[in-house]
């Protein structure tokens, strides 16, 4: 959203109520791993997961890409198969920098809300299209808008995919300033973190309707976050690179 009316500062993530959930799925965890998700890692080593949705798309895939280059971060990117197909050298651009790539649909349609039998369609042609567009194996799947119930679990680990969700957020689906988009990113950043940033911004044709596109930079914004990121003395890592050093911590998600 954009205006003359902008906060001082974007809500944070949750509330008291929010950390209140957290911390129950943190103490039910040993119980309830065999249905986790992944949110964050546990490890040793300063990494910080970078994972960036909705994409590729040109003029914001691109921008994030030379900014994590200029920070010699690694990213995981949580593609739409329908867009890859339209851009298929931005994708292929992103696993030459280094970079991985996971599934987060054919489009970018709430799956929660789609009948049982439609998702396992949905999730098995985008797992097979994604592979055979890019000749790598998909590790990773990303529901969008976090939406996923036990259906939508059950789906995603029958296609032999991990779900993974998040920890902080940059709310950069928003129109405001990189600087303010990178405070909020760096609420409750810290080691093993899973921060949710997106490189591209999902629309009508992507079967979505997420408002307006937003007009800031989005290769300042990853400049600014890692910058920041840096400043704390850790750096920025693939799932898959940190988790060399870690393990997965996974949680409960569900969420319609």
């Amino acid at each position: 959203m954009s205006g003359s009316t902008e906060p001082a500062a974007l809500p944070e993530a949750g509330g008291a109520v929010a950390a209140l959930r957290r911390t129950a799925l943190r103490l039910a965890g040993p119980v309830t791993r065999p249905i986790g998700s992944l949110t964050a890692v546990r490890t040793r080593a300063p990494d910080v997961v970078l994972t960036f949705d909705d994409g590729p798309e040109p003029g914001g895939t691109d921008r994030v890409l030379e900014a994590l280059a200029a920070h010699r971060a690694t990213a995981t990117f949580f593609v739409l198969v329908d867009r890859v197909r339209r851009n298929p050298a931005l994708a292929r651009e992103v696993l030459a920098a280094g970079h991985e790539i996971g599934l987060h649909g054919m489009d970018h349609r709430r799956l929660s809300r789609l009948p049982p039998a439609t998702v396992r369609a949905q999730l098995a042609a985008g797992h097979e299209s994604l592979e055979d567009l890019l000749g790598v194996p998909i590790r990773w799947f990303r529901p969008p808008y976090g939406a996923q119930t036990p259906a939508v679990w059950r789906a995603i680990r029958g296609q032999g995919l991990a779900p993974v969700l998040w920890g902080p957020c940059a709310w950069d689906w928003l129109d405001r300033p990189a600087e303010l988009l990178a405070a909020q990113a760096a609420r409750g950043l810290v080691r093993g973190s899973v921060l949710l940033a997106h490189d591209g911004h999902a629309g009508p044709e992507d079967g979505a309707d997420d408002g307006p596109r937003p007009r800031f930079d989005r290769g300042d914004l990853v400049r600014a976050v890692l910058a920041g990121i840096e400043e704390r003395g850790l750096r920025g890592r693939s799932l898959s690179a940190a988790l060399v050093a870690g393990t997965p911590r996974t949680v409960p998600w569900f969420l319609r």
